[in-house]
């Protein structure tokens, strides 16, 4: 009798915990994500490290016990973005007290604790090195006290986390191989933000690739603050080397090399990457990206300005003649390649021949696409500092606006390039202007649409150019590509 109640009893205990797994796997977790591709792939991350903590994502704000924002904060308007968010998170809150609101990433990592005093709905404050940190941070907030932790890492890359694809659209993706910024350009506040960079093992890079491969994923996003200076030797910082001969014996993988094996070792998946830094870009990376088919030609490589007492006030370390020379051999390595830029209006000291040296820059390069902004002053930079943002912004506005038409002129040259050849196109989704079109990218980034027909999401498709807009190929498919 006493052995039956003990089954009885342990039958029940099963019971309870199942009950108990099943309410907590019910908390809900809404995450948005302001900035670059490293803050997406930074809240698939978070979202998985919750995951092993009961929480399911929801699209639902109202549904949401824990509410997280990844911020953003590369410019003034994307803080301002963040904040305006803030003010609606607080209307979900009043109809749901027990929620809980979070800030993560850059923003995070500026402000610190100050964000708790300046944003009363905020309970836990997160930087990006932090994330591992969530759940005894949710537990303090639980237990009524502010949580915040900005510790900057020397070694966290996340590498053995598997990411919860958030919003995916079950074709591309990101996987990061590196983390945080040793360029100290005096504009940018990343390298106080995400902290020293360091490379993740080339081992976990390419099995998260091959978990992504299995689950029928065709195109993969290389990620970093700087690709190109992705170095593999066993973990650490570059700078702790005594040497660049003691660094160069240990160096086991570069970014070349990386790019190799990915591409060799999965033939049928398309390989992007970004962003690249032009001081670190080798022709090495350029040979292994005419050697492989599967790895897109296009590179976004930043250069900020077109001149070089900008580009020196920048703290870059390029000039606008290296710059040159460098995009002048990647268009003979590979001449249809496509480039695409950032570019800063009305920097410090910057006169109107230094804007001019940048407009004729961009002749030169002809760029496809363009990332074009205002300078903004950002806290805790150098610029911020000890230089002067001394351009009104009546003259950046003015510079700015130069600087985009001359990038739609360039944008359409390169488009009506491609009018008449037929591309590899792969799908992506629907055309958000016509649902009976099929919308995807060739390897040059850009966008194409064509009519849907008998094709599918994830499909490699040859398509026909038959015409272009400033941004968009507009063709019509004529087969399957051989890479499906």
């Amino acid at each position: 009798m006493e052995q039956i109640e003990k089954v009885i009893d342990e039958k029940k205990q099963g019971k309870a915990l199942i009950t108990q797994q099943k309410e907590s796997n019910n908390k809900k977790l809404f995450i948005e994500s302001y900035g670059c591709q490293m803050n997406m792939n930074d809240s698939e991350i978070v979202a998985a490290i919750l995951s092993e903590q009961g929480y399911n994502t929801t699209q639902s704000l109202d549904d949401a016990d824990l509410v997280l924002v990844n911020t953003c904060s590369i410019r003034e308007k994307a803080e301002q973005t963040v904040r305006n968010r803030l003010q609606k998170y607080n209307h979900a809150k009043n109809r749901n007290p027990k929620m809980k609101v979070g800030v993560l990433g850059c923003m995070a990592e500026r402000l610190k604790a100050k964000f708790l005093e300046e944003e009363k709905i905020v309970d836990l404050v997160v930087g990006p090195d932090a994330y591992r940190d969530l759940p005894n941070l949710i537990e303090e907030v639980e237990a009524g006290r502010d949580a915040v932790n900005v510790i900057l890492s020397k070694d966290e890359t996340y590498g053995d986390v598997s990411p919860v694809r958030l919003n995916s659209n079950g074709v591309s993706a990101f996987v990061s191989i590196t983390r945080g910024c040793d360029n100290m350009c005096t504009f940018c506040v990343v390298p106080f933000t995400r902290g020293r960079e360091r490379s993740r093992d080339p081992k976990s890079i390419l099995e998260e690739i091959r978990s992504m491969q299995e689950k029928n994923f065709k195109e993969i996003t290389l990620l970093g603050q700087n690709v190109d200076s992705y170095l593999w030797y066993g973990g650490g910082l570059k700078k702790d080397f005594k040497n660049a001969s003691e660094m160069a014996q240990a160096t086991a993988v570069d970014f070349a090399q990386l790019l190799d094996m990915c591409a060799t070792e999965f033939p049928k998946i398309r390989f992007r990457f970004s962003t690249s830094n032009p001081q670190d870009m080798t022709l090495d990376v350029i040979h292994v990206m005419a050697k492989h088919k599967n790895i897109c030609k296009y590179i976004h490589l930043p250069v900020q300005s077109g001149s070089n007492a900008i580009l020196k006030a920048m703290n870059r370390q390029h000039t606008r003649e290296e710059y040159m020379e460098l995009v002048d051999n990647i268009y003979k390595i590979i001449p249809e390649m496509a480039l695409s830029q950032d570019m800063i209006a009305g920097f410090c000291g910057e006169t109107e021949e230094d804007h001019k040296d940048t407009l004729d820059l961009m002749e030169h390069v002809k760029y496809s696409f363009g990332f074009m902004f205002a300078y903004s002053e950002r806290p805790g930079t150098l610029a911020a500092k000890k230089m002067t943002d001394d351009v009104s912004l009546e003259t950046k506005k003015r510079r700015l606006q130069e600087i985009i038409n001359l990038q739609q002129k360039h944008s359409l040259y390169r488009a009506k390039e491609h009018v008449g050849q037929i591309q590899e196109v792969l799908i992506e989704g629907t055309s958000k202007k016509n649902p009976n079109e099929w919308k995807g990218r060739n390897t040059q980034n850009t966008v194409v649409v064509f009519p849907k027909e008998h094709y599918k999401m994830g499909d490699f498709v040859n398509v026909k150019i038959n015409d272009c807009t400033s941004t968009t190929l507009l063709g019509t498919a004529v087969g399957y590509s051989d890479n499906n």
